[in-house]
């Protein structure tokens, strides 16, 4: 089990520690409502140093990321950030990942901590053009700070405008006393805030600087828990629940990443499955009878036969009902049909909705 640089300051201020991804981590303090009510409202941080970062340089850096990644990252100026995939050669998702343009020949990827190995390897075997590729995972930690109160709350800690820095953009800059520190307007929250990406050494000073200067703002620390309920409110697909080496990211709804402007790994078949049409779809649900849905937990049409099952399901902190993300087929799947959720014995029935579920 690895800690990240932080561990010891987690189990100092009490939080309940398990195992993730390999790591041990944070998965709440206080308690996941308090914590996500924390940062739908004022400003919270996780660690999430566990993530894998990868540098990818040279004359043909670009050349592998638009191979590997089914976005177009010739989009990418200095200074902004891209969501993309890396699909296999079988229709499914190898990791869902943000790639960062920092030089003209210098991209930053960041990857899910549970694939760090695999996308590594990956993309070292798609590698064929000379691109140089490093693993700064051990060597760098990340903090993601978020709520409407985050750019107010951290302003003192830096020289630049923090309320200037766009949604997906990002700046190298001084931070908490730091130079060279990425802060980057992006998160898993849809509260707003930033990430920050620092040196392992650095981190600990960052993370007291942050807590002091957000003390008048309500600042406390969140746990895995809260990062959960948060993106799924959302809608945000998280790896090995929504999306997987399984699902196509035309069925899980991420059409708007796949760009067919350029060749990528397995894009033909993809473009064909955009054409046909996919045979089931990733959909969000929410309960119209009390209950908690549960990943895992079936999903049945009206004669109680299976037609899909739930990826992510939790009790909405913020909605105060149960909802869910699944995949059926199409046939189900306009916004307004009626489907039911199989919690134990009971079949409770539920309602197809838009993304997001919370509308802040």
């Amino acid at each position: 089990m690895k800690n990240t640089a932080l561990s010891a300051t987690h189990e100092a201020l009490g939080a309940k520690m398990v195992p993730f991804a390999g790591f041990n981590m944070p998965v709440q303090y206080e308690g996941v409502n308090v914590e996500h009510e924390t940062v739908r409202n004022a400003v919270g941080v996780f660690d999430v140093s566990h993530m894998g970062e990868f540098l990818i340089e040279g004359e043909h850096a670009l050349d592998l990321i638009q191979k590997v990644s089914s976005n177009d990252a010739s989009k990418l100026t200095i200074g902004k950030a891209q969501y993309s995939c890396m699909p296999n050669e079988t229709g499914g998702i190898i990791d869902d990942l943000i790639i960062y343009r920092v030089k003209e020949q210098t991209y930053l990827l960041v990857v899910n901590a549970s694939n760090i190995e695999k996308d590594w390897n990956w993309i070292q075997s798609k590698n064929d053009v000379g691109a140089t590729i490093r693993d700064l995972s051990d060597d760098y930690s990340l903090l993601a700070v978020q709520g409407p109160k985050a750019v107010e709350a951290m302003q003192s800690l830096s020289s630049h405008d923090l309320a200037a820095i766009k949604f997906y953009n990002f700046i190298v800059g001084d931070f908490a006393g730091i130079e060279h520190v990425i802060i980057s307007a992006t998160g898993y929250t849809g509260s707003g805030g930033f990430e920050i990406y620092c040196k392992n050494s650095e981190v600990k000073q960052i993370w007291d600087k942050v807590f002091e200067a957000g003390a008048d703002f309500g600042i406390k620390p969140i746990g895995l828990a809260a990062r959960d309920t948060l993106r799924l409110e959302m809608g945000y697909c998280l790896y090995g629940n929504d999306i997987d080496d399984t699902t196509s990211p035309i069925e899980a709804g991420l059409g708007w990443i796949t760009k067919f402007t350029k060749a990528f790994t397995n894009s033909q078949a993809l473009e064909d499955e955009k054409h046909r049409g996919p045979e089931r779809k990733l959909v969000a649900f929410e309960l119209d009878e009390r209950g908690i849905p549960r990943q895992g937990y079936d999903i049945v049409d009206s004669n109680g036969t299976k037609i899909g099952h739930i990826t992510s399901g939790t009790m909405s902190p913020s909605l105060g009902k149960g909802i869910g993300l699944g995949y059926i087929p199409i046939i189900f799947s306009e916004i307004g049909s009626k489907i039911n959720i199989q919690i134990r014995k009971k079949t409770i029935p539920a309602t197809v909705v838009k993304l997001p579920f919370y509308k802040g």
